[in-house]
């Protein structure tokens, strides 16, 4: 089954007082770094930019499989992302995934793929996180929804989800301040060394 991924980067980065996607980690954008971990699982890899939308189309023009859409309505929040993101999903299944989530490992998104259920989201250590890998027969249903709800409602509305307990780490880490930002170089560099060694 193919799978496309879906990664949200449209948001305004109030939190982290920067803008997130464009932060580096070791030499690439955290965007890129986000992309990256997905790029070889995945058909088509569709970036829904808003707030800066130029930058980050930018920031991706190079890369292979990438698309990149606008938010028309940041304002709307995330669930309206999230729709205008999987309205060019082509492929049978697709993950969404924040912008800001670099450090999920390779591993996680075939483990995921591994289970033939509507939704499976990961878990680390009782706490849930992202990637969430969905199937494209619940587009029309997602679309449907209004534009001020939030994916985690869709979900909780949904019976056939699996929770998949990965040892993985990078699910829960997102840049949401400057501290977070920290903790993810670190913690990526750690990752980098593993690889090195």
């Amino acid at each position: 089954m193919s799978v496309d991924g879906v990664i949200l980067a449209a948001g305004y980065s109030s939190r982290a007082g920067d803008f997130k996607p464009g932060l580096d980690l070791y030499g690439k954008t955290i965007l890129q770094r986000t992309i990256e971990s997905m790029s070889e699982l995945c058909e088509h890899l569709i970036v829904v930019g808003g707030h800066q939308f130029e930058i980050i189309r930018n920031m991706v023009s190079n890369m292979p499989k990438v698309k990149v859409v606008k938010n028309e309505h940041v304002e709307l929040g995330m669930f309206f992302s999230v729709k205008t993101g999987i309205a060019i999903v082509e492929a049978d299944r697709f993950f969404i995934v924040p912008g800001d989530q670099p450090a999920v490992r390779a591993e996680t998104y075939k483990t995921l793929i591994g289970y033939n259920v509507d939704i499976a989201i990961p878990r680390y250590h009782g706490k849930k996180g992202h990637p969430v890998l969905f199937n494209s027969t619940l587009i029309p249903e997602i679309l449907s929804w209004d534009d001020s709800e939030i994916l985690r409602n869709y979900i909780h509305s949904k019976d056939n989800v699996a929770i998949i307990d990965v040892d993985d780490p990078g699910i829960g880490l997102d840049v949401d301040t400057a501290e977070d930002y920290r903790k993810i170089k670190e913690y990526y560099n750690n990752m980098l060394e593993k690889l090195r060694a």
